[in-house]
Order: C-alpha cells, then structure tokens, then sequence
C-alpha cells in the first residue's frame, strides 16, 4: 500500500467533510478516538453518527498532510488544518494521527491536534 497516497486522499475526505467516503477508508469494527471523544466510539454506525455530528458543527476545515512514518500494522501521520472561522478569520492546527490497518482498511485510528499561533 502506498502510505501516503492513502493518507492524502483519507485527509481529502476528511477536508470535504463527506461521511460515506470517509467510511469507506475504515473497517467495519474501526476503533475511533480523538479529543471529542477521548474514550473512542466503536464500528460505522457510531462513527458515522460522531462525523455527522461533527462535520454539522464545525466550519470548514482544509487538511494537508505533511509526513507519514510506517510502524508495524500501519502508519503515524502529521498533518496541518486551517480552519475557516465564520467571521473569515483562520485558526491552525497541527495534528498526527495513529492509524492502524487491516488490510487497506483503518481498523483503529487515535487523532492528536494542538493550536498553532
């Protein structure tokens, strides 16, 4: 699998916000946790309800990948966001992600951000 191609079309989807193809990057029983929901939600359904959720509450949000290191299992992956605020002013962040397959499929994914100035 070439890591960082998936990578770059995953943070893609994430930037467009669209649910399906997300879903379509993670396996079925995917284990999911980031600081929303620092105790992970579990499978699709719970995934699909947390992104719908999400996307709904928040403004847009570009993602561009920056490195990604494979590790046995998967990859680490760190990646930059601009997040376009209501007002037309811009918040940043950086954030990594540990990502773990089965086969071509995410089957757990932890998600790190910090603010940048």
């Amino acid at each position: 699998m070439d890591i960082e191609r998936f990578n770059a079309e995953w943070l893609l989807a994430w930037t467009e916000k669209d649910v399906p193809r997300l879903l379509a990057f993670y396996h079925p029983e995917v284990e999911y946790r980031d600081g929303q929901v620092p105790q992970g939600v579990k499978g699709h359904a719970a995934l699909r309800a947390y992104l719908e959720g999400l996307f709904a509450a928040t403004p847009p949000m570009t993602y561009v990948p920056d490195e990604v290191w494979p590790i046995a299992g998967g990859y680490c992956g760190r990646w930059y966001c601009t997040v376009t605020l209501p007002d037309g002013s811009a918040r940043r962040l950086r954030g990594f992600d540990l990502v773990l397959l089965d086969g071509d499929r995410i089957s757990f994914n932890e998600v790190y951000t910090h603010n940048l100035p």
